[in-house]
C-alpha cells in the first residue's frame, strides 16, 4: 500500500488499537511480520498509521493476537474499513487551522465527551452571535470570511448532539464564566438562556462549578475526556494553551484526568442548583 502522510483519526485509532494487541500479545515486530510473510518495516507502517492493511491481513493479525470475540473483531474490521474516508470536516481543510481539524475529527467520532471550561462556555454549547465574539477577540486578524468559517465549524459540531445516537456530552464549567462579558450584554443574555434550555436535554449533564469552591485551585486549563464506542477503544485527554495542543493516551494520564473530573464532578455544583446559577448570571444581563 502507498505511504500515507496524512492518516485520518480512524486509522491514527486503528493502529493504536492494533500496537496494543501485540503488545498485549508478547509479539514483537518481527513475529508480527512473519505472520504476515512481510518486512518488519510494514507492521511499523501499519501501527504509524502511515498504510493501511488489507482485510485478509487484518484478520490474520488478529488471529495472532488472539482476539477472539466476535464484536471486538467486528469492530475493529469496521475501523479499517472506514478508515479511509473523511467526515463532514474535510470541507474546511482550508477554513480551519490542522489542530482544529483533528480535535473536531475525534469529537465525531466520540460517544462520550467530559468536558471541563475554565473561562468560555463549552464549544459544543455556544450560540452562534458568542462563537464569533470568542473568535474575534481570540484572533483578531482573522477576515470575516474566516470568521463565518469558523461559526459555521461550530454549528457543523453541535450536530452531534443531535444525531440519531447522540453524543453524551457532561460539562463542568465555572461560575466566573457565566458572568465574563465575553460578548454583549444581549448576546451574553441569550447564551444564558440557550445554556440553561440545554441544560435539559437527557444527553446533556451540565454542572457549575462556584466561585468560591476550593476545587477552583486545581483548575490549570480546559480539558476534555472523549470515550469512543468500540468496547476495546482507549479513551483520550485532549488539552490545549494558545500554542499547542496536546493529547494523552496513556493509562496513567487517563486516570489523573478522570480523577480530577470525579473531584470536580462531587464539588460541582448538582444539575437544579446549577441552573439556579445561571440564572442569578442571567439577571446581570437585564
Amino acid at each position: 500500500m502507498p505511504l500515507n502522510h496524512n492518516p485520518t483519526i480512524r486509522q491514527r485509532r486503528l493502529a493504536r488499537r492494533l500496537r496494543e494487541l501485540r503488545i498485549a500479545a508478547g509479539l514483537t515486530h518481527a513475529d508480527t511480520a512473519e505472520v504476515l510473510g512481510s518486512a518488519e518495516s510494514k507492521v511499523g507502517r501499519i501501527e504509524n498509521a502511515q498504510s493501511g492493511v488489507r482485510l485478509p491481513d487484518l484478520r490474520a493479525l488478529l488471529d495472532a493476537y488472539g482476539v477472539t470475540d466476535a464484536q471486538e473483531r467486528a469492530e475493529i474490521e469496521t475501523l479499517s474499513r472506514e478508515a479511509k474516508k473523511k467526515g463532514w470536516w474535510s470541507h474546511y481543510a482550508n477554513a480551519v487551522d490542522s489542530a482544529y481539524a483533528a480535535y473536531v475529527a475525534e469529537e465525531w467520532e466520540a460517544s462520550e465527551l467530559y468536558n471541563v471550561q475554565t473561562s468560555l462556555v463549552p464549544g459544543l454549547l455556544q450560540i452562534p452571535e458568542y462563537t464569533e465574539a470568542v473568535v474575534r477577540l481570540q484572533t483578531p486578524e482573522l477576515s470575516d470570511e474566516a470568521v463565518a468559517a469558523q461559526i459555521k465549524v461550530r454549528g457543523e459540531r453541535r450536530q452531534a448532539l443531535a444525531r440519531d445516537i447522540p453524543l453524551q456530552f457532561w460539562t463542568i464549567i465555572t461560575e466566573s464564566t457565566l458572568y465574563h462579558r465575553t460578548a454583549s450584554r444581549g448576546v451574553m443574555r441569550e447564551q444564558l438562556e440557550s445554556l440553561l434550555a440545554d441544560s435539559r436535554k437527557p444527553n446533556i449533564q451540565l454542572q457549575v462549578l462556584p466561585r468560591e469552591d476550593p476545587m477552583n485551585c486545581c483548575l490549570f486549563g480546559p480539558f476534555v475526556i472523549m470515550t469512543f464506542p468500540a468496547t476495546a477503544e482507549t479513551d483520550i485527554i485532549y488539552t490545549e494553551s494558545p500554542t499547542s495542543t496536546l493529547y494523552y493516551e496513556e493509562s496513567s494520564d487517563v486516570d489523573t484526568y478522570t480523577t480530577l473530573f470525579r473531584r470536580l464532578n462531587v464539588a460541582a455544583a448538582n444539575a437544579s442548583k446549577s441552573r439556579a446559577l445561571i440564572q442569578d448570571a442571567l439577571k446581570e444581563t437585564m
